[in-house]
This record gives structure tokens, C-alpha cells and sequence, in this order.
């Protein structure tokens, strides 16, 4: 079926609150993820979702209903999901990657869609006024493209004489992996590191990058990549330690579950913050009069366990700035 035809089904169903409740029928909240089903990160970060709206007032199957989509990271089931989600009439959407809003955004220009964990909105095309949003699109993004560079400093900081470092990133679900990969570059010859893209695609081509950098001595930035590399993280972070490879990672869960380091702002708490713009606009706000807005708390996470496993000594820095996890 086209595109158009999944639109059409909507129709008036599709508009806003005020009318799902002159049909006297509970509101739909659909849920649109880049991870698959079994993800306990990404199960955690969506029941803190829901649980961010029972705080405000909403009890699925008792006042609304949840309908939640794993399509994983692929771009076309993606498509595919979104497209299905659009028709059952939902009255506010839910994103939660770039590749999830994208593929929201092209099925429905008219029901309010909300985002969280995005990387640059703007520069990746999703949204051109952060202030007020001219669209059907908000939210709440984690990082600036400048965050390359950070990342690839605190790996430096950890590891010394580390004098490559690979940025490991799926094209297809980062898009916005070459202006990271750009921020990095800009900090080689100030820190005294040469990076190198890995673009992968697979959990074999991970696993192939993974022995490229045990061969060559280097260490590994891991990209938020919209839920790619969390599939494979249970078999990438043991491979990691395995071959003495350290990496750093943007999510925490990742360094919590045996990674060396993480720095990046709370995805889960972004989770909750979207639930309050959920919230707002089931009770009738429109989408221009809600900024979108970026996170401005980070947190360092270093898993000591990992640390002491590859022989790192922590410098006394790093010591007083992160959370460590034993």
C-alpha cells in the first residue's frame, strides 16, 4: 500500500486530542524505536517513558493507549512500521532516534510527533526552528556534533599513549556520523591522535574492526548510532575486553554493562522528558509553542572492573570527575 493511501486512513482521526475525546474513545500514544524487542536498555528506557506519563496523570489501558514498535535499526522496516503506526490513528507519536523520526515524518505531517536522543536536529534536516517549530516535529536532543571531539579526548586522557583511535559508526543508522567524525579529526594534531572512520554494518563487521584495532594498538569511540549497536553489544563489549581494545561509548548503559567509559547526558531521563511533551500535547498544546530543547547535564562513567582488566591506571582527573562503577 502507498504512503498515501496509509495517510488517508487516518484522516480526522488523526488531528488532535479534543477530537479523540468527541469520540469519546481513549487517546493513542504510538511508540516508534530503532531497537528490536529484548533490548533490556532500550525496554528500561521506554518503561521510564511510560512510567514518566502515569506520573502525569496517564494509566495505559485506563485513560489512553500505548502502542509500542520495535522495528530495530533498519531504515526500511522502519518505513514500514511507521507507516502502520500512522494509520491506526494515533494522537501523538513517539521517537526514539533519528532514523524513528525521520521515518515518522515522512507517514504523517500532521500528527504531532515527539522526539528524544537525537543527534542535532537541525543538522540533520529534522527540524529548522529550535524556538518554534514550524512542523509537526519536537523534542529533545543529546548531542552536538562537537561531541567527537570530547569523546575522543577523554579516551585519550585514559589511555596516554593511545595514538589511534577508530570512530565505529553505521551509515545506515547515523547518518550524522561524518560531522562526528569531522569534530574528532579536528582534535588529532592538538592531542596527538590519528582517527580513522569504521563503518560497519554487521555484528562480523564490528567483530572485524574490533581485531583491526587489537592489531594496530588503537582504541575505538563508539557512535550513538540509533539503536545498531546495541544489538550487537553482547557480543561487541566482551570482544572489546577480550582483545584488550579500550573504547568509549555516549551511552551510559554500555560502560554500566562491562565498557570501559561512557560520557554522555541521561538517555532515560530524556525518555521522561518526552513524556512531558506527550503529556502537553494531549491535553491540547500545538507543537509550535513547544522549543525543542537540548540536554545540558553529562556524566562521565568509568568501569573500574574494565580499567584494572586492561591495565589502565585512572588519572586522578578522571578519578574526581566520574562515576565509577565497580
Amino acid at each position: 500500500m502507498r504512503r498515501r493511501d496509509f495517510i488517508s486512513l487516518v484522516g480526522a482521526a488523526a488531528a488532535f486530542p479534543v477530537l479523540a475525546r468527541a469520540q469519546d474513545r481513549m487517546p493513542l500514544v504510538g511508540v516508534l524505536t530503532a531497537n528490536v524487542v529484548g533490548d533490556p536498555g532500550a525496554q528500561m528506557r521506554v518503561d521510564a517513558f511510560q512510567q514518566g506519563l502515569a506520573d502525569l496523570g496517564w494509566v495505559a489501558n485506563q485513560n489512553y493507549r500505548l502502542e509500542v514498535r520495535w522495528p530495530g535499526p533498519n531504515p526500511a522496516r522502519q518505513q514500514l512500521e511507521a507507516l502502520e503506526l500512522v494509520a491506526a490513528g494515533p494522537d501523538v507519536l513517539f521517537a526514539t532516534s533519528t532514523g524513528a523520526t525521520r521515518a515518522l515524518r515522512d507517514a504523517t505531517q500532521r500528527i504531532p510527533i515527539v522526539f528524544v536522543g537525537l543527534s542535532d536536529p537541525v543538522g540533520t534536516g529534522l527540524v529548522a526552528n529550535l524556538a518554534r517549530p514550524d512542523a509537526n516535529l519536537t523534542g529533545f536532543s543529546l548531542y552536538e556534533h562537537s561531541m567527537g571531539g570530547k569523546w575522543l579526548s577523554l579516551l585519550k586522557d585514559m589511555v596516554p599513549d593511545l595514538s589511534h583511535a577508530a570512530v565505529l559508526f553505521n551509515p545506515e543508522s547515523a547518518p550524522y556520523a561524518p560531522y562526528y567524525l569531522q569534530a574528532a579529526r579536528q582534535m588529532e594534531n592538538r592531542i596527538g591522535i590519528k582517527v580513522t572512520g569504521a563503518s560497519v554494518r554487521s555484528g562480523a563487521e564490528i567483530a572485524a574492526a574490533i581485531d583491526a584495532a587489537a592489531r594496530t594498538g588503537s582504541g575505538i569511540v563508539v557512535l550513538p548510532d540509533g539503536g545498531f549497536f546495541a544489538a550487537q553489544s553482547g557480543m561487541a563489549i566482551p570482544m572489546l575486553a577480550q582483545r584488550r581494545v579500550p573504547a568509549i561509548y555516549a551511552v551510559r548503559f554500555y560502560a554500566v554493562n562491562g565498557g570501559l567509559m561512557s560520557y554522555g547526558a541521561d538517555l532515560t531521563q530524556q525518555f521522561r522528558d518526552g513524556a512531558g511533551y506527550v503529556d502537553r500535547v494531549l491535553r491540547g498544546a500545538e507543537i509550535r509553542t513547544l522549543p525543542v530543547q537540548f540536554a545540558t547535564t553529562f556524566e562521565l562513567v568509568i568501569n573500574m572492573k574494565a580499567a584494572n582488566a586492561l591495565g589502565l591506571s585512572v588519572p586522578s582527573r578522571l578519578l574526581m570527575e566520574a562515576e565509577l562503577i565497580e
